[in-house]
């Protein structure tokens, strides 16, 4: 990736460094990225690393950086927004602000910026923890104000560590967070099940992590590449009268589809209510 344009990441945390990683694995020079984390040893961690710029605030990377991702604890969000107005106020350009913190809205993220919150063109980003092997995707939406430019620009970043889609209205990033950025701890319950099963049948602990790590990813992989239907490739391995119809009869009889999709609607309501939280005065 070439050109000046420069980068700052507001926290330096898990994500960040997966997203610094796949900008530097993509082409992008580390001279072009700076972070600003209060934690020294992490800050010594990411120049160590990654070859990167480090500062305790943000507020240098606030004045000069065209893009800034705000990689920081919803909780925090506020705090950082409100510290970082003052220097984005004096730009005579505003930079992209692309916010990957769950439950902060972009109106909100706007209003904690205060004098620029009519001129701040937000992207809003949910990605999810397999972004730290390159694997992650992330479901993006933008404000009015941002350009086909800023859009380009924030999938570009995200797809450093993955893939990425757009969503329309702010309001589907809430289904984003309960199916994407909260799936794999779903992904990881239903293995550590099938493990567990394999264990209580007699496999090492050792043989059933394999088993079924390498199956669940050998069948997410032929999902993906797959022209066939879910239902298909479904029974594609169910025999008639076999072990996998015993296997989703028994599913069937527990309600498990059921229940995951009351789990995915309940972590869809959950993130609206962190919003509401998060965004209230």
């Amino acid at each position: 990736m070439s050109g000046t344009r420069q980068i700052g990441f507001i926290g330096g945390g898990n994500m960040a460094q997966a997203l610094i990683g796949g900008l530097l694995k993509q082409g992008f020079a580390a001279a072009q990225i700076s972070v600003a984390e209060p934690n020294e040893t992490a800050r010594l961690k990411l120049t160590a690393t990654f070859g990167v710029r480090c500062a305790a605030d943000g507020t240098a990377l606030a004045g000069s950086c065209e893009t800034l991702v705000l990689a920081v604890k919803p909780q925090v969000m506020r705090e950082v927004c409100m510290a970082l107005a003052p220097q984005l106020a004096s730009r005579l350009v505003q930079p992209l602000i692309i916010s990957i913190a769950a439950g902060t809205r972009m109106p909100d993220i706007a209003r904690w910026l205060g004098g620029i919150a009519n001129q701040a063109r937000i992207v809003r980003a949910m990605p999810n923890t397999p972004a730290l092997v390159g694997k992650g995707i992330a479901g993006l939406c933008a404000n009015q104000l941002a350009t086909p430019a800023d859009h380009a620009q924030a999938q570009k970043i995200l797809e450093a560590v993955g893939a990425a889609i757009w969503v329309e209205d702010e309001a589907l990033i809430d289904p984003v967070t309960a199916v994407s950025g909260s799936g794999p701890a779903y992904f990881f319950y239903f293995l550590e099940g099938m493990i567990a099963a394999g264990i209580d049948l007699g496999l090492s602990e050792t043989a059933a992590r394999q088993l079924a790590v390498h199956t669940c990813a050998g069948a997410a992989e032929l999902a993906r590449q797959s022209p066939e239907a879910l239902a298909t490739l479904r029974a594609n391995v169910t025999s008639k009268g076999g072990t996998t119809q015993a296997a989703l009869e028994s599913m069937e009889a527990d309600q498990v589809r059921a229940a995951i999709a009351r789990a995915v609607k309940a972590a869809s309501a959950r993130g609206r209510e962190l919003g509401d939280l998060l965004g209230a005065d």
